[in-house]
């Protein structure tokens, strides 16, 4: 095996969000970087995660506002979809994005990029491409893939993932998904409103992580546009014909569609790293980090989905931050998840950072309080025909934020200033005293937080010090 004249400083195995960020900032401080990649750059987030994703939700918006147009003296028409060029735009969006995620970017900061698999042969040493490569600290940041349910017969059938959906150029007559986290109810979204008949089939609950009062308001959202969601299903088999996957149910039912698409959750993608010889434990969920991020090889970390952790292309840029201020600048560092926010991207859409109420309750008990305000109580939502959801904020000792959940138009925006309140412990008193723009969304969280307050005009002791005021005039 040749060995690689070079000692790099740092060495990246996976070229997605966290191994490119980590790459982008250790080389402008004067690292030298390798970086590892045997795909395409950008990982599962440009390529087929995030970008195409929010990409085909966007074009079926456009779809669905010709079909729902009425109410605005607009006359509706039946748009006509043309699948293959929805898919052209899909890919045209991550080609514009793909120049900053390239091989060519990155060498020209100064990263020697490998394009081939890297593993473990030693403690500080990498094999790829029959060399070897010898770091003083090493990231694996390799991501997850598609979990692959164990149902009998699934395995002997061409369905789909994340990874193929978007290379699928035929409009789905009847498209079949297995799983309803929030990968899955965007989809399912996004096909009906494509044109396609939709059926999800979840095991459990439907955006099981979610607040249930929110979450239901946009699994009835989703049933009044025709999706078909069945939770508490038990899938025992899976079939084909010559023209349709059959899905057999538990019940006794069988349901026929034109294609499947399996979104049942992630896993890490840790074969053939060779983390043994790297002196590296995992599990099945993923590599085992400390909150520093750092594996039981002192060198060696691991970040983003692979860490067996909060599964976010966000998270993945917030590890390599926390990285690079550890490993080069010896700073202390905790991997903080209550901070971290998520958003599913349905219409309308749920996002939630901190503690949800019942977390809240559980955690605080009677020094938690939740505020809320209904979109149906602003007045931009009414103008412009948005008024599905709610905001929950909660509150701890001393009216700190704690936690948040919204759902409705532009939640994925509306919870930004919470994941501030949060990260920085700021009281609901300060929402209260904002001065916002009218007439917009954003107030939503101002209302909610002026709940707060709400009877202590009727409050006694208040009374008293108005009457007591009253006499100096």
């Amino acid at each position: 095996m040749e060995s690689f004249f070079v000692i790099f400083d740092l060495a990246i195995i996976g070229g997605g969000s966290a191994g490119l960020s980590l790459a982008a900032a250790a080389a402008q401080f004067g690292e030298k970087v390798v970086l590892f990649e045997k795909n395409e750059m950008g990982g599962d987030c440009l390529n087929s995660g995030c970008v195409p994703s929010k990409s085909l939700i966007a074009a079926a918006k456009y779809a669905h506002a010709q079909k729902t147009s009425a109410p605005f003296g607009i006359t509706a028409v039946e748009p006509v979809v043309d699948y293959a060029k929805v898919m052209d735009h899909v890919s045209s969006v991550i080609a514009k994005i793909a120049p900053h995620d390239s091989v060519e970017r990155f060498e020209g900061l100064g990263v020697h990029v490998v394009k081939a698999h890297a593993k473990f042969i030693s403690v500080q040493i990498l094999e790829a491409d029959g060399k070897a490569y010898q770091a003083r600290k090493i990231v694996i940041a390799t991501g997850s893939r598609a979990a692959i349910p164990p149902i009998p017969g699934l395995k002997d059938v061409p369905f789909l993932t994340n990874e193929t959906l978007f290379k699928n150029r035929i409009l789905p007559k009847h498209l079949i998904i297995i799983g309803g986290g929030p990968i899955g109810m965007e989809m399912a979204q996004a096909h009906r409103r494509l044109g396609c008949d939709v059926t999800v089939l979840e095991a459990a609950k439907v955006l099981s992580k979610d607040d249930p009062d929110l979450a239901k308001i946009v699994i009835d959202s989703l049933m009044e546009e025709g999706i078909s969601i069945r939770e508490n299903t038990a899938i025992t088999n899976v079939k084909m014909n010559k023209l349709n996957f059959q899905i057999f149910l538990a019940s006794g039912e069988m349901i026929e569609g034109s294609h499947l698409l399996v979104a049942a959750g992630r896993a890490p993608n840790i074969e053939g790293l060779n983390l043994e010889a790297g002196g590296i434990a995992y599990t099945k969920r993923g590599i085992t980090v400390n909150k520093g991020l750092r594996t039981t090889n002192r060198n060696v970390y691991a970040a983003g989905d692979v860490a067996g952790g909060l599964q976010f292309t966000h998270v993945a840029g917030y590890h390599a931050g926390l990285i690079i201020r550890n490993a080069f600048f010896k700073l202390p560092v905790k991997n903080r998840t209550d901070i971290i926010p998520w958003v599913t991207y349905t219409d309308p859409e749920l996002a939630h950072v901190g503690l949800s109420d019942a977390e809240a309750y559980r955690v605080l008990g009677k020094a938690s309080k939740t505020v809320t305000w209904h979109f149906a109580e602003n007045d931009r939502a009414q103008a412009v025909g948005k008024t599905k959801g709610m905001i929950k904020v909660m509150l701890g000792k001393g009216g700190v934020i704690v936690g948040a959940s919204i759902v409705g138009p532009s939640a994925g925006e509306l919870i930004a200033p919470f994941v501030l309140a949060v990260t920085n412990k700021i009281k609901i008193s300060a929402f209260a005293n904002l001065v916002l723009p009218y007439p917009t969304l954003s107030e939503v969280g101002k209302r909610a937080a002026i709940t707060n307050y709400a009877g202590i005009a009727q409050a006694p002791w208040l009374r008293k010090l108005l009457g007591l005021l009253k006499i100096f005039g």
